[in-house]
């Protein structure tokens, strides 16, 4: 994981000069990251510092930035909020550490490849319901006003329908942090543009004496120096804590995913998805060990590094040192930033990261999408981060099984006299002494299985029916298909058919044997897959033919059609040579 860290001969400089505009970006994103986890803003300088050092040494996505994320702040606050504020520091704690354990775990295992299985309608949903949370959460602090309702759609209804209690220092604050942020960002001071909002807004608060003005100091001394290691408090474990450790691991995983999917490696090597995942639960168990809030690949923070020519791992590295060499020296500077300034920031970072043509495109996939979108959105906004995630998963896995479902299609093969095959609907009805091909398109697991069950020909009506069944590329089945397979060989077999399986992997071919047991189970009859396209179904088809034809001469003739007479004898002739033909 650590291959690779010493930096290359006569670029470390500069690596350490581009993780300067991240370092100071970095400040005010981690003090507004811990404003939303309702601790004391030190913990986000902390969690800012150790997470780009721990991540940038661990992280295969070498660009990658593993800093204070909204998302992941969001849902450690709601994870905490029912903690009481004296033991909040050492639950933060335990909290980042297990949803750290989680991370690991979870790379350990290679649940990497299961990132894919997130809806991007769902994933929408929740990160502009996030958004939206945020910046309706921080109108307080923007105006001064005291909130109330215990979400934050509540609590900005109670901002906006009483402006007489907004505080008028306090709003002009803000409002010029957010003109500052809003006005640099089309500049080419726009990675400065936080650190010129603290600093302006600062000096105002200040040079005005603005009482009324909160400020980061007001919420507990800011520690000067670097963070001390801490022990987790094992006597705050219970289950609120561990689910949303878990609800954070989530969150911050997928977005993790995304980021190293938009900022390949400079060398153009895919970065490794659970290399990744251990990595972030590595910088957590680091960042919990020195109180610091959960972490996780930032969006923002990784396009900062990349335009200020991070070329290696060494720029976040190193912005997580210049991090630590502000708590060292200005802790001081830092207590005297007005929280009204932080919610400006969180506000305006939140409304830019909502991103309307995404959310459009989602919105014209079709009505499912507009389902779980709208669901997980909603859910987001109403219920605490940990049900809301646990709904989004639980769309996506819903979505998942419909698509299975809709996605699973039939056609017969039907073989020309030029040796060319044509695809066909399959039909609804087999035919009696027939071999019938049918190809299977669409996932075969949990509900696509079902969907094969309901699809396939009936066989009831038919006698002596043979089907092959085309599952060509097919390297593994669950255990419903196992089942419905054998379902429709007894059904088969009842009217006298037999059943032909063509085109699976080998070692899925030893999997029936020891499944279903096909030495047995006489009705079923499998066919490894060739190199040749093709060739397992025509051997398959070839089978099925001499199975029809040796069924045709132990078949004795109706009692009805005059049994041993002479015109008995010719219709069971003509009865076994339509069966060659076929």
């Amino acid at each position: 994981m650590v291959a690779g860290v010493r930096p290359a001969k006569g670029t470390f400089w500069g690596s350490a000069s581009a993780g300067v505009p991240g370092a100071i970006g970095g400040v005010p994103d981690g003090m507004a990251a811990a404003s939303l986890v309702g601790v004391n803003p030190v913990h986000g300088l902390y969690a800012s510092a150790v997470g780009r050092i721990a991540g940038g040494l661990t992280a295969d996505s070498r660009l990658m930035v593993v800093t204070t994320t909204s998302a992941a702040s969001l849902a450690a606050g709601s994870a905490l909020a029912s903690v009481a504020t004296e033991d909040r520091t050492d639950a933060l704690i335990l909290l980042t550490i297990l949803a750290g354990i989680a991370m690991l775990a979870a790379g350990l295992v290679g649940l990497g490849r299961l990132t894919g299985f997130v809806s991007h309608s769902v994933m929408m949903g929740f990160l502009t319901g996030v958004a939206v949370n945020i910046v309706l959460g921080q109108l307080s602090d923007l105006t001064g006003a005291e909130a109330t309702g215990s979400v934050s759609a509540a609590q900005a209804w109670s901002v906006v329908t009483s402006p007489l209690t907004w505080d008028l220092p306090t709003l002009i604050i803000g409002v010029t942090a957010v003109a500052l942020l809003v006005g640099l960002a089309r500049t080419k001071l726009a990675p400065f543009a936080a650190v010129a909002a603290l600093l302006v807004t600062g000096i105002a608060a200040w040079a005005f004496s603005a009482t009324s003005v909160a400020l980061v100091s007001d919420s507990g001394d800011i520690p000067v120096g670097l963070p001390k290691p801490a022990i987790p408090d094992l006597g705050l474990l219970d289950v609120n804590l561990v689910v949303g450790a878990v609800a954070v691991a989530v969150i911050v995983l997928v977005q993790g995913a995304g980021v190293a999917e938009s900022v390949p490696n400079p060398s153009g090597r895919r970065a490794d998805s659970d290399k990744n995942f251990m990595s972030q639960g590595i910088a957590n168990i680091a960042v919990g060990f020195f109180r610091g809030i959960p972490v996780g690949g930032s969006v923002g923070q990784t396009a900062v590094n990349t335009a200020a020519g991070a070329r290696d791992r060494w720029a976040a590295i190193m912005s997580g040192v210049w991090i630590l060499v502000v708590l060292v020296a200005l802790s001081t500077l830092v207590g005297a930033v007005p929280n009204a300034t932080l919610a400006a920031v969180l506000i305006v970072a939140s409304v830019g990261s909502i991103r309307p043509a995404a959310l459009s495109a989602a919105w014209r996939a079709g009505g499912q999408s507009q389902i779980a979108m709208a669901t997980t959105f909603v859910a987001t906004l109403l219920l605490p981060v940990a049900a809301a995630v646990g709904i989004g998963v639980a769309m996506s896995m819903l979505l998942q099984v419909g698509r299975d479902s809709r996605d699973l299609r039939i056609v017969e093969l039907v073989e020309l006299d030029d040796g060319h095959v044509r695809e066909q609907p399959a039909p609804r009805l087999l035919r009696n002494d027939t071999v019938t091909v049918l190809d299977i398109h669409g996932s075969l697991f949990y509900a696509g299985a079902r969907a094969l069950e309901a699809a396939l020909p009936d066989p009831s009506s038919a006698t002596g029916a043979a089907v092959v069944l085309r599952l060509r590329g097919r390297v593994s089945l669950g255990a419903t298909a196992f089942s419905v397979l054998s379902t429709y060989a007894d059904r088969l077999g009842e009217s006298e058919g037999r059943l032909f399986v063509s085109g699976v992997d080998p070692a899925l071919a030893a999997r029936f044997d020891s499944v279903i047991d096909i030495k047995l189970h006489e009705r079923i009859k499998v066919f490894p897959a060739k190199p040749v396209l093709g060739e397992s179904t025509h051997e398959a088809r070839q089978h099925a033919h001499a199975w029809l034809v040796r069924a045709v001469e132990t078949q004795p003739v109706p009692v009805d059609r005059g049994h041993g007479s002479p015109i008995g004898r010719l219709w069971g002739w003509m009865r076994k040579l339509g069966r060659q033909d076929s």
